[in-house]
């Protein structure tokens, strides 16, 4: 007769190990689950922390804006979506002229800042003055600066400290977001 060799724990059965082997499967698989809906409450919670407080002078109903704007550009200056990369005209505009909000028109960008930055989006160093809002953004695991219209409230993109002289900044632009007019 084979002899049975005590297992951790000092249990001689095999079907006790099992078990107890099934059980911290279990313990894991759940910590695990509630660790990743933890994470998931927190992120969706994190991007509008500040709205609340604000007021916009352009408002509309969703339904209005989405009639006005169509399913891209609501998508993303009305629920904080993000265009493709390289998928905007915009992108490659490189006359002189003023970007403005798709939403209100508001002036936003002098094309004298704008910048080639290889990201795909449209890409500016400085925006106009009070043209824009800023709200923490800790969506998608890490805290950004988000950019919205100041006029409507439109998301439009992004700032980030890695932009050319001489502010240092680079404001990624959804160009679905925005318009042209040339000067």
């Amino acid at each position: 007769m084979p002899s049975i060799r005590p297992l951790a724990g000092g249990h001689d059965d095999p079907h006790i190990a099992r078990m107890r082997h099934s059980s911290l499967d279990r313990r894991r698989f759940l910590a695990a689950t509630g660790t990743g809906l933890l994470a998931s409450t927190l992120l969706a919670c994190g991007s509008r922390e500040a709205e609340a407080a604000e007021h916009f002078a352009v408002t509309k109903t969703d339904a209005q804006w989405r009639a006005q704007l169509g399913p891209a550009a609501f998508e993303v200056l009305r629920q904080e979506g993000t265009e493709r990369p390289y998928s905007s005209a915009l992108n490659g505009e490189h006359r002189a002229g003023t970007f403005a909000c798709k939403g209100c028109a508001q002036p936003l960008f002098s094309s004298k800042t704008k910048f080639e930055s290889g990201t795909g989006w449209p890409s500016f160093y400085a925006p106009l003055p009070r043209a824009i809002g800023y709200r923490r953004d800790s969506t998608l695991g890490m805290v950004r600066t988000e950019v919205h219209c100041a006029r409507c409230g439109g998301h439009l993109g992004h700032v980030f400290d890695d932009g050319p002289r001489p502010t240092g900044k680079r404001y990624c632009m959804n160009g679905v977001a925005m318009t042209f007019r040339p000067a």
